[in-house]
């Protein structure tokens, strides 16, 4: 037999039920030839005892004959085939790690080309042959190879997953929509296909521009801590150089102290031993007028005793002592005047420390305004929105859920979420006012409770003269002199509220150790007018740096 020859007759080996080459082919009495287990299997499923190529019905179960012609040429065609598929396996690929091995290759398994759908078989270019030539398989699904066949079947009727279930996102058979998805909104795989694929197309462009915005973080991150390295080893040596001031400092007043007190002791000691030397002087004069006196009066010469007397008569002039004495030097008040100008050093020290960060945090200054829209009635507020003061008269506004109600504050435009920020008020001729940051939830309808666990984080004066940080507890704040104007210095991701006596460059009080998760804005309260008494206003200046 020709090969032409082999190729004109290849579908008339293929079993009509299996639609594969005739295994132990069989003739049925009507002429027609299938596998003999295929027939089989089919007269065993079916009442009736029909030919499937002619439908010619049988009374009795034929019997089955072998055609032995036909089992030959049956037999030569697999033989041929089979050589075929040898001659032609040294010129492909077998398949590598990854790759879809041919189902139907025994020993070396070659690389598919195609998997079939309705076999759910890959095969190698060989073994697909049947399906591009021979009628009945040309009529099969096929596809780029892919593992895992069955799993391209629906599981509940055997069937191709052909559709698509819009309603249960999930792919299913021709019979899904009439069984188990009735209601449901179908389409066929390949316009979700192309829906699906045009979105991980734009998930595609996507992805390379997210990459990039991360590397970019990732170069900002790296950045800012080599700044933060920076910054901390500029704070190290300046620490280091402020310390070492102050230690010497410190043992320059020590020594001080010490000469001083060492002094005091040698002038006492001079004065003693002077006063010792001019004693024992006069002691050997006496002394010696003593023996003078004893050795005249012993004398048996009259006139020698006469001559000699008026001289010996009375002691020699010596100085009155009584009165004189050496007092122990008096050290009271030397230590404590050495501590107070010590004292006084720290605090020139303390002050240039002040305004180095008081001059690092104003870099920080952002443009604050007030938002008219969170204001209590009666607040007036600048045109610029740089200043508010009260008003015994309430205006006319809406109740819009930003707007305090009862407590007469008011809060800036501006909201920060990270980052470092500064801003100064001046709170001169004022009795009462409030400032800080608050929490963008903060409650602002009824009374405040203006506290960290509130949402505020703030200083207030009452009364003219009396200044607190109003944490849990609350911390009276003294302060050497009347605050004119302060500077409020957020750190956000440091967790760090701070505020300064700008005109004194002091700090006056840091809360600290906080995680802030909200927006936080400005806030600001004037307090109550008091007839007068407290009707300047809060004023938002522009920062100058301090010198």
């Amino acid at each position: 037999m020709s090969a032409a020859s082999c190729l004109r007759s290849e579908d008339q080996f293929l079993c009509s039920i299996c639609l594969d080459v005739f295994t132990d082919p069989v003739t049925t009495s009507c002429g027609h030839n299938f596998c003999k287990n295929c027939i089989t299997e089919h007269w065993n499923s079916n009442v009736q005892y029909l030919c499937p190529m002619c439908k010619e019905v049988f009374k009795t179960r034929p019997k089955l004959k072998v055609n032995t012609l036909f089992s030959e040429m049956v037999s030569q065609f697999r033989q041929e085939a089979q050589q075929k598929a040898s001659s032609s396996s040294s010129e492909q690929q077998a398949a590598k790690p990854g790759e879809v091995p041919c189902d139907v290759c025994t020993g070396t398994k070659l690389k598919a080309l195609k998997s079939c759908l309705v076999c759910l078989t890959s095969y190698c270019e060989t073994h697909l042959e049947p399906h591009l030539t021979v009628s009945g398989l040309k009529r099969h699904q096929l596809m780029d190879p892919v593992e895992n066949l069955e799993d391209r079947m629906c599981m509940k009727h055997d069937k191709p997953l052909e559709l698509f279930c819009k309603t249960d996102q999930t792919c299913v058979c021709m019979l899904c929509p009439v069984l188990n998805h009735k209601t449901h909104e179908f389409v066929p795989l390949k316009e979700e296909y192309e829906g699906k694929k045009a979105e991980l197309g734009k998930t595609k462009a996507e992805i390379p521009q997210m990459i990039q915005k991360r590397r970019l973080k990732i170069q900002k991150i790296k950045q800012s801590v080599e700044l933060s390295k920076e910054a901390a080893d500029r704070e190290t040596a300046e620490g280091v150089q402020v310390f070492i001031a102050l230690k010497e400092s410190v043992e320059r007043s020590l020594n001080e102290l010490i000469e001083t007190i060492e002094e005091k002791q040698r002038t006492t000691e001079k004065q003693a031993e002077d006063f010792i030397k001019e004693l024992e002087q006069e002691i050997s004069e006496l002394i010696k007028r003593s023996s003078e006196v004893k050795q005249l009066s012993r004398s048996e010469d009259h006139l020698h005793l006469l001559q000699n007397f008026p001289s010996l008569k009375a002691a020699p002039p010596t100085k009155d002592w009584t009165e004189v004495s050496v007092r122990p030097s008096s050290y009271e008040g030397t230590v404590v005047r050495a501590v107070a100008q010590l004292e006084e050093t720290l605090s020139k020290e303390m002050k240039k420390l002040f305004e180095a960060e008081l001059k690092r945090v104003q870099q920080y200054a952002v443009d604050v305004t007030l938002d008219p829209d969170t204001a209590h009635p009666h607040l007036i507020l600048s045109d610029d929105g740089k200043q508010v003061n009260h008003s015994d008269v309430k205006k006319n506004l809406p109740d819009n859920p930003e707007r305090f109600s009862d407590c007469v504050c008011v809060l800036g435009k501006q909201s920060f979420s990270s980052g470092r920020f500064y801003f100064e008020v001046q709170v001169k001729e004022k009795t009462d006012w409030d400032l800080g940051v608050a929490r963008e939830s903060i409650n602002r309808k009824g009374q405040i409770t203006a506290r960290p666990q509130d949402g505020y984080w703030t200083i207030v004066m009452r009364n003219g003269n009396e200044y607190e940080a109003c944490n849990y507890p609350s911390v009276i704040l003294s302060l050497k002199s009347q605050l004119q104007k302060v500077g409020v210095f957020l750190d956000y991701e440091e967790g760090l509220v701070s505020f300064y006596d700008v005109d004194a460059a002091a700090l006056i009080y840091s809360f600290t150790g906080y995680s802030f998760t909200d927006k936080l804005y400005p806030y600001f309260s004037p307090g109550i007018n008091h007839g007068g008494k407290n009707s300047a206003p809060l004023i938002i200046c522009p920062v100058n740096q301090t010198e």
